[in-house]
């Protein structure tokens, strides 16, 4: 029986990172995953291209029941770094807004990085395998394959990712794995996620679909600048996906959809300079006009700007700048884009990733409860806690 030092379980990116770093410390290293091919979320990202980090990436973008987990190893292994693996492949990138960098070409010159990494670092990856059980063992741990194969190693990396896009072949395997050997799990929910509305408020927004426009997001304490899209189940967007990580079921989100710009001013002004003009016209110079005609039909817009009162124009302005939806759910893990959540950062040490009281055990990427802000974040952490992993297994 062939005996293998460390077994990564999942073939993503911090699984990937986390073999290549391993193997070059000289550990003989193994990566399994049911899929035919490897990082396939790398490949599909950023549509096509990868938005493999952020250079703003900073533990205030993620969120976890223990905030100050991801901190070790986002300071150990930073944006910069990986930007130097790239430039060793020479593999040509931009930053687009908001520091978001993204692959000039295609996604899947990350992915063959990775796996030059690896087979430079001799780790071996076998594709379209099953584990069946894992157990420990007095050296280690041994797993049983599906075709009946028993594996023996010291150290178990577990970057199985989350519950995220089934389809792709996300499932449960590492929650299940860390409760079996008694570590604690925070709930878990779709993160970074088209958010949905009763088909009351879908009749009412349905002519909306497909309109995009720049607006702000607010939930509780957080807010975010940046697009948001009507579409024939609720919202999307930039804005919308990056506040669904904060929204919980029952709560209201507060939309603005003109930013930095004061509606009710606007308003009095233009029924001063043309009474006669209607709302629907003005907000169309403002606004999308289907948007500015959904608007305009409401009872408080009837009528030209002339005929209306402070008060009505006050309660148009707000429809405006601080629209009150509450959403009736979210398109959940189909279309997520990340698993909030997970295996509970206090059973884990923030510099190994290593279980406290399962010694050779890891959790590392998607998998852990630590999740970033839309925009290249996601990726940092796999990187990060893929490293420091691979430094210590």
């Amino acid at each position: 029986m062939e005996r293998w030092d460390v077994v990564v379980v999942g073939a993503g990116a911090a699984g990937m990172m986390c073999a290549a770093v391993a193997g070059q410390r000289g550990r003989k290293v193994l990566v399994l995953d049911s899929a035919k091919k490897p990082g396939e979320k790398i490949r599909i990202s950023g549509g096509g291209r990868c938005n493999f980090t952020n250079l703003h990436a900073t533990p205030t973008q993620f969120l976890s029941d223990n905030p100050h987990f991801c901190i070790s190893a986002l300071s150990r292994y930073k944006p910069a770094d990986f930007i130097a693996l790239l430039k060793l492949y020479k593999i040509g990138w931009h930053e687009k807004t908001l520091g978001q960098l993204f692959c000039d070409g295609s996604a899947v010159q990350i992915v063959d990085m990775l796996l030059s990494e690896m087979k430079a670092a001799d780790a071996v990856l076998r594709l379209g395998v099953t584990v069946q059980y894992i157990e420990k063992t007095l050296s280690g741990f041994s797993l049983q394959l599906s075709s009946g194969e028993v594996l023996e190693f010291g150290a178990l990396v577990v970057a199985s990712g989350g519950k995220s896009i089934p389809k792709m072949g996300a499932t449960d395997f590492g929650y299940r794995l860390a409760e079996q050997f008694g570590l604690r799990l925070t709930p878990t929910r779709p993160g970074l996620v088209p958010l949905t509305f009763d088909e009351r408020m879908l009749e009412r927004l349905g002519p909306l679909t497909g309109v995009a426009l720049p607006a702000r997001a607010t939930c509780g304490k957080a807010a975010f600048d940046e697009a948001l899209l009507f579409t024939h189940r609720g919202l999307s967007g930039p804005a919308i996906l990056q506040i669904s990580s904060y929204w919980r079921e029952g709560q209201e989100i507060v939309l603005d959809l003109l930013p930095g710009r004061d509606v009710l001013e606007a308003l009095r002004a233009a029924r001063q300079q043309n009474g006669k003009q209607s709302p629907h016209n003005f907000l169309s110079t403002l606004l999308p006009r289907r948007l500015a005609k959904a608007i305009a039909d409401l009872p408080d817009a009837e009528g030209p700007l002339g005929g209306l009162p402070d008060e009505k124009l006050r309660k148009l302005a707000a429809d405006i700048n601080g629209w009150c939806v509450v959403p009736s759910g979210t398109e959940g893990y189909r279309t997520a884009e990340v698993t909030l959540g997970g295996v509970d950062t206090r059973d884990l040490d923030s510099k190994t990733m290593q279980a406290k009281a399962v010694p050779g055990l890891h959790f590392i990427g998607e998998v852990v409860d630590v999740t970033g802000w839309l925009g290249g974040y996601n990726f940092q952490w796999a990187w990060a806690s893929g490293w420091c992993a691979g430094q210590a297994a």
